[in-house]
């Protein structure tokens, strides 16, 4: 696979709204990665409006804390017997 560039996590711009990670790609639109793809161990970050992609350098340590991948846990319920 052939990247654009390989690009630092703490070079790109996280949006917490959407859990989106990007980057400004040379066409400019912005290469785009969520979260949850990160932490699922995915690396390449691709631009919607070109066939160009990057490889996100990151640590796991490096991800935001907690759920904030925008999904949700229930809460276990209690039911009487």
């Amino acid at each position: 696979m052939s990247f654009y560039d390989e690009i630092e996590i703490e070079d790109m711009t996280y949006h917490e709204s959407t859990t989106l990670y990007t980057y400004p790609c040379p066409c400019g639109d912005q290469f785009e990665i969520s979260l949850s793809d990160l932490r699922d161990g995915e690396e390449v970050a691709v631009c919607p409006s070109c066939s160009l992609m990057i490889k996100v350098i990151f640590g796991v340590d490096d991800l935001p804390k907690g759920d904030g991948d925008g999904a949700t846990t229930a809460a276990p319920v209690v039911v009487a017997a």
